[in-house]
């Protein structure tokens, strides 16, 4: 009897775990109505690319911030640092997006990788210090070397066809969001399966309470390095896409601003269900698209307005509202494990 108790136990777990991988009809739904809008609107590919490269960039500050608990405001270190792997990479011959995509996200990973260790101690305001801290030193390097990284004026460059047979950049904007529409689902799949696995129920138990999981014998410190690099290699993917998409790099991608707009989009859409980093790219660029057409001399003044006024006044509301739109997409158990 008691040898077949742990048998029982370990196939209640394992259809427990098979539920969490199924996709819902309203995730199908979703994913299948994107591409229908890059074919049916064609006078905002340009939009629509840059709201799912930022979908992208949001998502790699979710695997650590809304998975792990990890705070981080240098995103940018990574981001910039994919585009102008990207960049260089293409400048030398080598044209192929879907290999220079790669090169970015290696590029990014690597240094994810090497500078996650700093991460393991000090409270969270130390964890902010660090992240910054890297990115600056990595945009100071890009401005230095302008041998390389074309310094202050950037890097221009050609990109050659996806597969080669569609165009992107910008003779070929539609090309270009479906190239990104493809990359951000591939890589959100990926995401997917991983915070639905073990290593993510591991990673819930570190962002809940880093003390009791490592007392239950969870290598907490591997998983944080682990997760950090994966989630550079995102970020560097995002900015690699970028590059490619636009074929220009500038020493803006390592700029403040790309870490602090990420938060705040990871904000509005709600940490933790990786769809929120979407829905808050969205919702951020089109408001900053609306109010900069209405506005041009004074839409940063308006943007930080409604900042505040969401902070100030309806910020539970709106985010519990984006909350709920974007847990409608993610079944009930996982939004039970990760409450």
């Amino acid at each position: 009897m008691s040898a077949a108790q742990p048998t029982a136990l370990t196939r209640r777990l394992e259809a427990h775990m098979h539920r969490r991988a199924r996709w819902r009809w309203s995730e199908i739904v979703f994913w299948a109505a994107l591409p229908a809008v890059i074919v049916l609107v064609p006078s905002r590919d340009a939009l629509i690319n840059e709201i799912l490269v930022a979908g992208l960039f949001a998502l790699s500050l979710d695997l650590i911030l809304g998975l792990t608990g990890i705070v981080s405001l240098g995103q940018a270190a990574f981001f910039g640092l994919g585009g102008y792997a990207a960049a260089i990479f293409a400048s030398k011959g080598f044209t192929d997006p879907m290999l220079g995509l790669v090169v970015g996200a290696a590029a990014a990973a690597v240094v994810g990788l090497a500078t996650a260790p700093l991460l393991l101690r000090g409270s969270d305001l130390t964890r902010l210090m660090v992240t910054l801290g890297v990115s600056l030193m990595l945009g100071e390097l890009a401005n230095r070397n302008g041998w390389l990284t074309g310094g202050a004026d950037g890097l221009n460059f050609s990109i050659g066809k996806v597969l080669g047979l569609f165009p992107i950049g910008f003779t070929g904007q539609r090309n270009a969001a479906l190239y990104s529409l493809a990359v951000l689902f591939i890589l959100f799949a990926l995401a997917r399966r991983l915070a639905q696995s073990p290593f993510g129920l591991a990673l819930a138990a570190i962002r809940e309470n880093r003390l009791r999981a490592g007392a239950l014998g969870i290598a907490t410190s591997r998983r944080i390095v682990a997760i950090y690099t994966v989630s550079a290699a995102y970020a560097g993917a995002a900015g690699a896409l970028l590059a490619q998409t636009t074929q220009i790099v500038s020493l803006d991608l390592f700029d403040f601003h790309r870490s602090a707009d990420v938060m705040l989009m990871l904000i509005i859409g709600g940490a933790g269900y990786l769809y929120g980093g979407i829905i808050g790219a969205a919702v951020f660029i089109v408001l900053r698209d609306v109010i900069s057409a209405a506005t041009p001399e004074y839409w940063e003044f308006w943007i930080g307005a409604l900042l505040v006024a969401l902070v100030l006044i309806g910020r539970e509301r709106i985010h519990d509202f984006a909350v709920r739109a974007a847990s409608s997409l993610v079944p009930k158990h996982v939004r039970e494990d990760a409450a």
